[in-house]
C-alpha cells in the first residue's frame, strides 16, 4: 500500500464524509509546552472514523458482490458505519452484534436499515456469527480493520490532519486492530519527519507484544471501558504498516481514560468515547514525551449513556474530586447531623448518604452510614480524610 492509495480513497469519500475540524486544545497546550490540536472524527457521520474504510470498501465491490449483500460484526462504531455505507451504496447490511449490546448503539445501525442480530457474549463471538453467514448466503464480509480498503478509508483522517496542520509533528492515533494508526501511519512514506504514536489501553495491548516478536500475537482480553480498541490480535494487514511505519506503541491506565474524557467534557465542550480519548490520556500520563505541535485523533464520540454515568464518576474519583467511604457512628439523636456539620465545614458537598442498621456487623446502638461526596481534588480529599480521622471517625 502507499499514499496514493489513500489520495483514491479520498476521491471515493467526496460528498460522503465529513472532513471534521481540528481544534485547538489550550488546556493541554499548556500541559504539554506545545500546540495541541484534536482532530474531531467524533463529530464525523455515524459518531467515528469507521464509516469512511467502511463506505470505501464497499463502493469497490463489484455489482454482483453488492447485490448479495454485506455483513459485519460489531458492538457499536463499526456496526454503524457499515450500516451507513451500505445504505448510501444501496446495497443489504446484516450486523451481528454482542447480546447485550448497548441500545443506543443497536437503535443507530438499526435507524441506518441494517438487519441486526445477537449472537454470543462478545466481539469474537459476533464475528464468527458473520462468517458462517456470508460463508451460507455469499454476502461479502466487511471486517473492522484487516483489509487494504479499510485502511485506505481510515487513512483520509491523516490527509486532512497534514492539510489542516502542515506543522504537525506528532500525531497520536487511538490503537485496536490497527486499521486507523496503519492508514494514517502510511504519510510517513512522504512526511518521514512526522511521528506516529500509537495508543492501546493497558488491559488489552496486543501490539507491544505482537511488535516485540515481529508477527500478530494473541493478547488476554482485561477489562476496559475502551471497548472500542478492544482487540485481542492485530490484523495482518495493519500489523506490516504499523511494525514499518508507526514510531511508537504507548498504553494507558483505565484511570487516565476516564479522567481524559472528563477533561474533554469540561475543557473541551467535546463528548468521546473512552476509547476515542486514548490519545489525549497519553498525553495526560507523559506531557513531555511528545514533539509538538501535537494532533490527537479523538476516534469517536458514541458511548452509552449509562457507560457514561460510570466513566464519569470513575474519573472524578480518579481526579480526586469524588470520594465514597463508610463510617460507623453511635445510633443517638444528633450523630449523623454532627458527621454532616464537619462536612459542611470543609466544604464538602454531599451527593448520597445511606444510613443502615440491619448489618450483621453492626454492634448494639451502632449505625453503619454510606456517603458519596464530592471535593475538590486529591488534597481536599486527604484533608478530609485526616479531619474526620482526628475526630475519632474510622473510615472504611
Amino acid at each position: 500500500m502507499d499514499l496514493d492509495d489513500v489520495r483514491a480513497a479520498r476521491a471515493l469519500l467526496h460528498g460522503v464524509t465529513e472532513v471534521t475540524p481540528v481544534a485547538h486544545s489550550r488546556w493541554l497546550a499548556d500541559l504539554v509546552g506545545a500546540p495541541v490540536y484534536l482532530k474531531c472524527e467524533n463529530l464525523q457521520r455515524a459518531g467515528s472514523f469507521k464509516v469512511r474504510g467502511a463506505y470505501v470498501r464497499i463502493a469497490r465491490l463489484a455489482e454482483s458482490e453488492r447485490a448479495r449483500g454485506v455483513v459485519a460484526a460489531s458492538a457499536g462504531n463499526h456496526a454503524q458505519g457499515v450500516a451507513l455505507a451500505a445504505r448510501k451504496l444501496g446495497t443489504t447490511a446484516t450486523i451481528f452484534m454482542p447480546e447485550g449490546a448497548a441500545l443506543p448503539k443497536v437503535q443507530a445501525t438499526l435507524g441506518y436499515g441494517a438487519d441486526v442480530r445477537f449472537h454470543g457474549a462478545g466481539v469474537t463471538d459476533a464475528l464468527e456469527a458473520a462468517v458462517e453467514f456470508s460463508e451460507r448466503t455469499g454476502a461479502v464480509l466487511i471486517h473492522p480493520f484487516d483489509h487494504e480498503d479499510i485502511l485506505a478509508g481510515q487513512g483520509t483522517v491523516g490527509l486532512e490532519i497534514v492539510e489542516q496542520q502542515p506543522d504537525v509533528r506528532t500525531i497520536l492515533v487511538p490503537l485496536g486492530g490497527g486499521g486507523l494508526a496503519a492508514g494514517i501511519a502510511l504519510l510517513k512514506q512522504e512526511r518521514p519527519d512526522l511521528q506516529i504514536v500509537g495508543v492501546q489501553a493497558e488491559a488489552v495491548a496486543a501490539y507491544p507484544p505482537s511488535l516485540a516478536k515481529g508477527e500478530p500475537q494473541l493478547a488476554a482480553l482485561e477489562p476496559t471501558m475502551a471497548d472500542g480498541i478492544a482487540v485481542a490480535r492485530p490484523g495482518d494487514v495493519p500489523f506490516g504498516v504499523i511494525r514499518d511505519y508507526v514510531d511508537e506503541v504507548v498504553t494507558v491506565g483505565e484511570d487516565t481514560l476516564s479522567t481524559a474524557l472528563i477533561g474533554l467534557l469540561e475543557r473541551a465542550k467535546l463528548l468521546v468515547e473512552p476509547a476515542g480519548a486514548a490519545g489525549v490520556a497519553a498525553l495526560l500520563e507523559r506531557p513531555d514525551a511528545f514533539a509538538g505541535p501535537v494532533v490527537s485523533v479523538l476516534s469517536g464520540g458514541n458511548i452509552d449513556a449509562l457507560l457514561l454515568l460510570e466513566v464519569i464518576r470513575h474519573g472524578l474519583a480518579s481526579a480526586g474530586r469524588f470520594m465514597m467511604f463508610r463510617v460507623r457512628i453511635s445510633d443517638r439523636p444528633g450523630e449523623l447531623m454532627r458527621l454532616l456539620t464537619e462536612l459542611a465545614r470543609n466544604d464538602v458537598n454531599v451527593l448520597n448518604v445511606n444510613h443502615d442498621r440491619a448489618s450483621e456487623a453492626l454492634g448494639v446502638r451502632q449505625v453503619e452510614v454510606a456517603l458519596q461526596v464530592a471535593t475538590r481534588g486529591p488534597e481536599h480529599r486527604e484533608e478530609l480524610r485526616e479531619h474526620l480521622t482526628r475526630l475519632g471517625y474510622d473510615l472504611f
